[in-house]
């Protein structure tokens, strides 16, 4: 389940240590090539943990330039300083993006009947082409919508941002065990949804 959870490939690991806080000085010093180093270890964790939430490649697209933007600026501005929560600061600028503009996707959406709203989760499900990877993937974007904000931000930060648990922890304000606990509780709360799913439609053949 886990491997289905993380998808669009992996790009390098990040610096870790000294060599990511010498990179995010020099991109604050307007060093090109450390620019664009940051960019290429983490827009498409960004862009993974935007689309995760909203379903919208084109909001997914637009967020991920518009947190650069705004970490560029903080960082040509000297607004940020580094004291090894590089990882951390970047993904809460990129979760409270993705928070509001789920807000604003809620505001705005037309109520749908509940009949509507069950046909839309039937034929959302992939069709099956042999490919399980795909039909797990599919399951499991379904199962990730019953879960509540809490629980699936922590399963998006891990497995779409691919965030460390202490980087999460301090992201969220709250001790590793306590997140650790909750990804725990998440992922159980995944798999039952997934083996219910699995047993209707096994019932149903």
């Amino acid at each position: 389940m886990e491997a289905a959870l993380t998808t669009g490939g992996d790009p390098s690991e990040p610096d870790a240590g000294d060599e990511l806080a010498a990179l995010v000085a020099r991109a604050g010093r307007g060093e090109e090539a450390a620019w664009e180093r940051l960019v290429h270890l983490y827009a498409r964790r960004v862009y993974a943990l935007a689309q995760s939430r909203l379903r919208r490649p084109d909001l997914a697209e637009e967020i991920t330039q518009s947190v650069f933007v705004t970490v560029a600026t903080k960082l040509k501005d000297q607004q940020y300083a580094e004291v090894g929560r590089f990882e951390s600061w970047l993904f809460r600028v990129a979760m409270n993006r993705v928070r509001d503009t789920a807000r604003a996707m809620k505001r705005h959406a037309d109520p749908l009947e509940p009949g509507v709203i069950a046909s839309i989760a039937d034929t959302s499900t992939p069709a099956t082409t042999g490919d399980d990877l795909s039909d797990e993937i599919g399951s499991l974007r379904l199962a990730l919508a019953t879960l509540g904000d809490a629980d699936r931000e922590v399963i998006e930060l891990r497995h779409h941002a691919r965030m460390g648990f202490k980087d999460i922890a301090e992201l969220l304000g709250e001790p590793v065990g306590t997140v650790l606990a909750r990804h725990h509780r998440a992922l159980r709360k995944l798999r039952g949804v997934l083996e219910s799913d699995t047993t209707q439609d096994g019932d149903a053949s």
